[in-house]
């Protein structure tokens, strides 16, 4: 079966170069397809990457962990770029497609979602959304039950011996950490001696980096929606801009960016 396979069939290109069903006519909507179709395949790289990257902080594992974070930046990257291209879509040429979108909306990803809350921006009310598709709203409220990554980056930390409090390692892990003194001079301790703490400060300078490109993509989005709409609300019924605007002030870790201050 190996000498059959050909590039097209290993890809599956047939069903994957079918998968586009424009439905208004206008020249612009397979670019809005073709964008959104490919954002879903990076975020599923980057689910696949964080999801082994948790798995190898709660084992202690950090050289591969390492790897995978990055990945995960430079895929955050692609997805950023994706941005510049959906941009050259005009407010005219939008016009001619939302029609046709329904209450559709990005919003409304489920890998997304599932991103945010390995990330540990948690929210219950976010996995109600999905209550349509039960398989999806079944696998965002388990990871409700979950650490978070950064969950399983502060249990490690608690393993090296850092003093961190109980409420904190036993928080109620479906909603978001709130930041903590203690955490934050655990990461002040880590960053004044990092020949000492080699793996640990590597480490926050991974995390560092992910929130950073995740927070260039949120921008990205704004900037990219207040271009073709302006302030229009969303398809999927949230308030657009204003939205968006709330969301990019929403952080994941954030002692890693505190302890900048306090050093």
């Amino acid at each position: 079966m190996t000498g059959r396979t050909t590039y097209s069939s290993y890809l599956d290109l047939d069903r994957l170069l079918s998968a586009q069903h424009p439905v208004s006519g206008a020249h612009d909507e397979l670019l809005f397809i073709v964008i959104h179709q490919a954002s879903e395949l990076w975020l599923k790289l980057c689910l696949h990457e964080l999801e082994a990257a948790r798995n190898a902080i709660a084992a202690d594992d950090l050289r591969p962990a390492f790897k995978m974070l990055s990945r995960v930046a430079r895929a955050q990257g692609q997805l950023i770029g994706s941005w510049d291209v959906l941009a050259t879509m005009t407010p005219s040429d939008y016009s001619a497609i939302r029609p046709h979108l329904g209450a559709s909306s990005g919003f409304q990803s489920p890998q997304y979602r599932m991103m945010e809350f390995i990330l540990g921006g948690r929210d219950a009310a976010m996995a109600a959304l999905h209550d349509e598709t039960p398989d999806v709203a079944a696998a965002l409220r388990a990871e409700l039950a979950r650490p978070s990554l950064y969950d399983e980056v502060l249990g490690m930390l608690a393993r090296r011996d850092f003093a961190l409090p109980k409420a904190i390692l036993n928080r109620d892990l479906a909603v978001p950490h709130a930041a903590s003194e203690e955490v934050e001079a655990a990461w002040a301790r880590i960053y004044a001696d990092p020949e000492g703490h080699w793996d640990l400060y590597e480490l926050a300078e991974k995390l560092v980096d992910l929130e950073y490109h995740f927070q260039r993509w949120r921008f990205g989005h704004l900037k990219t929606v207040e271009r073709i709409i302006g302030f229009k609300r969303g398809t999927g019924g949230t308030q657009g801009v204003p939205y968006l605007a709330g969301v990019l002030a929403k952080g994941f870790f954030p002692e890693l960016l505190s302890v900048r201050t306090a050093l």
